[in-house]
């Protein structure tokens, strides 16, 4: 059974940063692309960013370009997203994603609830 549990949200101030991670289990994380999406409140799915299986060619939204970085560790099968500079507008649930097949999501996790404020 795929699972995908995320971890590291939380309340930080504008400006702070927060790790997420991701565990997975069930699946041959190494042999799959991943990917975080956020959904804020009262708002839809946005794709924040995803990164191949090897580890190489991550992309971000523009939204958080230069302030995110996604990361994984296929020896712990751990996907990370590490946020800096976080604003107001980053509050949303974070969900990481396993691809299944063009970066097109076929599990989620539960989600981890990251609020920015002051």
């Amino acid at each position: 059974e795929v699972q995908l549990v995320e971890a590291g949200g939380g309340k930080v101030q504008p400006g702070g940063s927060l790790r997420l991670s991701c565990a997975a289990s069930g699946f041959a994380f190494g042999l799959y692309d991943m990917l975080w999406v956020r959904q804020a409140p009262g708002k839809g799915l946005e794709w924040v960013s995803q990164i191949s299986n090897f580890g190489d060619s991550p992309t971000y939204a523009d939204p958080v370009k230069g302030r995110f970085t996604i990361s994984r560790d296929n020896a712990k099968n751990t996907l990370y997203l590490q946020m800096d500079s976080l604003k107001p507008e980053d509050t949303a649930v974070y969900y990481c994603a396993k691809s299944g097949g063009w970066y097109i999501p076929d599990y989620w996790g539960q989600g981890t609830q990251v609020a920015v404020s002051s």
